[in-house]
Order: structure tokens, then C-alpha cells, then sequence
């Protein structure tokens, strides 16, 4: 008989794995878990990918959905999403291209600039890349001083360097392709930061706008993960067409992607008031206190509603690609 209480269908949160993000995902995985259960899910499972039984129980464990708590390489880039498909097993957020390319800052940027989303002017370079004088002096000329230079597929802030002076460059591209990733460097955008999340499959929905304010050079790992009382302005203190303009290229992001379930795009909003899109994030925190639960809550979505709606929207994704 078809299950209609999806409360009644049982659930393998999967989080940790090897990424750079490993702690923060077990974070998320955690606290997703517990929400399930708050939400009425009695059926509920937390897998660290990391484990060595984790294909064994994942396979044999019966899973109507994977709740996907992961961040950053394996989990957010496409491969836990890949083997998934191979199960045969619905989860949440988005599917294989999307992931990937979401995670690909280079090839994202050329999806944008096709959907008509500003981008920063910027540089792909092979993480070996020699960075002589010359080629640092090319570099400001192009771009200008600051520079951003960050890993190409990489989340969290990890890796990333904000440049003042062409005799950094070279430091920071060797640090920022320090695991083989292919290096961004970009032009420093100046402006209000912002964080726009997007909720949903095909009738994705823009949430609550978040304004960025960090105290330091940029929103780096340490400051994402301090409480979010200290950074987070929610609705962001911007003019109404700006807001609405940045919530229309968030929702359109998550669309050109091909993103499902949730997404959150970041922005700096200029001072003429165009949003200029940075990257976006196919897995966004879920901790209580990350950004897109943190906006959702401000929209009247508590918590364990909005886990419970994420499984929901696995369930409707999953449903279309067996149509």
C-alpha cells in the first residue's frame, strides 16, 4: 500500500565523509536528525559516509529517502548524489549536474552570465600555476586591487585569500590549489554582502533576504560557524528594488543550475543596487542557526517543518523522474 504520512517513511540522514567541511556536516546531520524526529519522523537514521560500513548499512537498511547533510567534496559536488541514483534511492536537494556544475565556481559563472545574472570579472588558473611577477602584475592591471583568489570548487571558505598587493598572489593561488582544485581569481566586489535563500523544485521560492555583516575582511569559515546573532540581518536593510531584484536572480540561479529542494546564492549588492552573484550553495548549512533555516524561521518556518518539507520535495522530484 502507497505510504501518504510521509512521517512514516524511514529516513538515513548522511553526513560527515572526508571534506574539508566534515565537522560542520555532522553538525548539520545532527541537528536535521533531531528536527526529523521533532517533526514526527520516528523512523530516522544518522550515517557518517565516512564509516566503513556505511554502503552496507545504506543498501540493506530499507531507506525510503537520504536526507543529504553533506558539504563540500563528495557531498555537494555530485558523487554521494551519483551513488544514490545507483541505490535507486530518493534524496534531497538537488541531483547529479546540478551539484556538480553548482560546485564548479568557473562553469557556474558561465551559467549565470547565460541566464543574464551579473558575475565579478575573474580568472581560471591551473592550481600549479606559475605566478611570477609579471604574470601578478597582468593579474591587478585586469582585475584590480583587492582580489579574491579562491579555490574553483570549494565550499566554506576554505582556501580563500583576499589579496591587497600583487606579491601575494602567488601565496595565495598555491594555497588556495592546494588539493588540486583549478584556481578563481576574482575582482573584489565592493558593496553590502547578502545571502539569498531558495526553496523548492519548479516552483522554487526566494525566503527572506540575509545581510552579511562580518566585522572582518570577508565572510570567512570562522566567522560562518560563530552564532548567528553577531552576523546575520534579517530581512537585509535594502532599498525594495535591489531586494526584489536579488531575490528574482537567486530563484533564477537555482533555476539555471537546475537545482531541487533548496539552494542559497550569495550576493554583493553594489551601490548603484545590482546584485552581483558570488556562488551558490546546492547544500546550505542546517544547522538551526545556519543561514537558510535562520531566513526560514523569519519567514515562519520553523525548524522541523522545514526538514520535513525538503523530504517532501525529494519525494515530489523523484516522483517526476519516474513519470
Amino acid at each position: 500500500m502507497e505510504k501518504t504520512d510521509v512521517t512514516q517513511y524511514k529516513i538515513a540522514v548522511l553526513a560527515g565523509g572526508w571534506s574539508d567541511e566534515r565537522e560542520i556536516s555532522l553538525q548539520s546531520g545532527k541537528a536535521c536528525e533531531k528536527a526529523l524526529r521533532s517533526a514526527g519522523f520516528e523512523n530516522v537514521d544518522f550515517l557518517d559516509v565516512a564509516a566503513d560500513d556505511f554502503v552496507t548499512s545504506l543498501a540493506n537498511g530499507g531507506y525510503d529517502v537520504a536526507f543529504v547533510a553533506m558539504h563540500g567534496r563528495y557531498g555537494e559536488d555530485g558523487c554521494i548524489q551519483g551513488m544514490l541514483e545507483i541505490m535507486h534511492i530518493p534524496y534531497t536537494f538537488s541531483g547529479v549536474l546540478a551539484s556538480a556544475t553548482g560546485t564548479e565556481k568557473e562553469v557556474a559563472k558561465s551559467i549565470y552570465r547565460s541566464a543574464g545574472i551579473p558575475v565579478p570579472e575573474g580568472v581560471d588558473v591551473a592550481c600549479d600555476a606559475e605566478i611570477n611577477d609579471d604574470t601578478a602584475k597582468k593579474l591587478v592591471e585586469q582585475l584590480g586591487l583587492p582580489i579574491f583568489v579562491k579555490p574553483a570548487a570549494n565550499g566554506s571558505s576554505y582556501g580563500v585569500t583576499r589579496v591587497t598587493k600583487a606579491s601575494e598572489i602567488a601565496t595565495a593561488v598555491k594555497k588556495a590549489g592546494a588539493e588540486g582544485d583549478r584556481v578563481l581569481v576574482e575582482s573584489c566586489i565592493e558593496g553590502t554582502e547578502i545571502s539569498v535563500p531558495v526553496i523548492g523544485n519548479e516552483d522554487a521560492r526566494a525566503l527572506p533576504i540575509i545581510e552579511i555583516v562580518t566585522g572582518a575582511d570577508f565572510y570567512d569559515s570562522k566567522v560562518k560557524y560563530e552564532p548567528s546573532a553577531l552576523h546575520h540581518v534579517i530581512p537585509a536593510r535594502l532599498p525594495e528594488g535591489p531586494y526584489k531584484k536579488a531575490q528574482e536572480l537567486a530563484v533564477r540561479a537555482h533555476k539555471a543550475l537546475g537545482c531541487l529542494g533548496a539552494s542559497r546564492s550569495d550576493f554583493i549588492v553594489k551601490a548603484d543596487g545590482t546584485p552581483v552573484i558570488l556562488e551558490t550553495n546546492t547544500i546550505p548549512g542546517m544547522t538551526e542557526s545556519s543561514l537558510l533555516p535562520d531566513s526560514a524561521r523569519h519567514d515562519g518556518i520553523e525548524f522541523p517543518q522545514l526538514c520535513r518539507m525538503f523530504v517532501e520535495f525529494a519525494l515530489e522530484a523523484h516522483a517526476e523522474d519516474k513519470e
